[in-house]
């Protein structure tokens, strides 16, 4: 466990894979307002391929229809007719992060990365019990992928500059309030440094 000036300890055992979790065009585009957010998770994730992390990039991605959104679920019943279906340019990964090939892209279909995805048979596959998070939205996806994944008992990491949200003041909250009892929190230099 290597221990870094002014963090938590971050422990990066050769078990680990880097969850990159719905970078899409239109999600990007509606969540964040930092210049600087694509790039710093950039600088995560060629970390990671350096140092034989696997990169698994997550998506929400529906059939043609949506037959798999209930009108009972608030969230995706709102969406348009066609919104994050096979052609919607707004589904696509954003090209600043977008996968090498040979990398793994699993497609969800709620908030979670685990509901409705392949993603628990991939990581056991691989023999991943560590997992470091980031994505959009911090009270969307991170947060409902971290409860899910510490009770399927993964050990968790969050990139809390790796995420972000809508609302800047939720984003604080579940970083240094309610993630560190779940999941060492760190800044995506830290986990570069400690990987590195």
């Amino acid at each position: 466990m290597t221990a870094l000036k002014g963090s938590v300890n971050v422990n990066v055992p050769d078990n680990t894979a880097l969850l990159v979790m719905d970078i899409q065009e239109g999600i990007v585009a509606r969540v964040h307002d930092d210049p600087d957010y694509l790039p710093r998770l950039s600088r995560a994730i060629d970390a990671a391929r350096r140092a034989d992390i696997p990169v698994v990039y997550v998506v929400i991605g529906f059939r043609s229809g949506h037959p798999e959104v209930s009108d009972r679920n608030a969230t995706f019943s709102a969406l348009p007719p066609g919104a994050f279906a096979e052609g919607d340019p707004h589904a696509a990964i954003h090209p600043d992060v977008a996968p090498r090939p040979g990398e793994v892209v699993v497609t969800k279909k709620r908030v979670s990365a685990f509901t409705g995805s392949d993603l628990e048979l991939v990581l056991r596959s691989a023999g991943i019990t560590r997992l470091v998070l980031t994505g959009l939205a911090t009270s969307g996806v991170v947060l409902s992928t971290l409860r899910q994944a510490a009770d399927l008992d993964y050990r968790l990491t969050v990139l809390a500059d790796g995420c972000a949200d809508r609302d800047p003041e939720v984003h604080r909250l579940l970083t240094e309030k309610v993630f560190p009892g779940q999941a060492e929190v760190s800044t995506v230099d830290q986990w570069v440094a400690a990987v590195g």
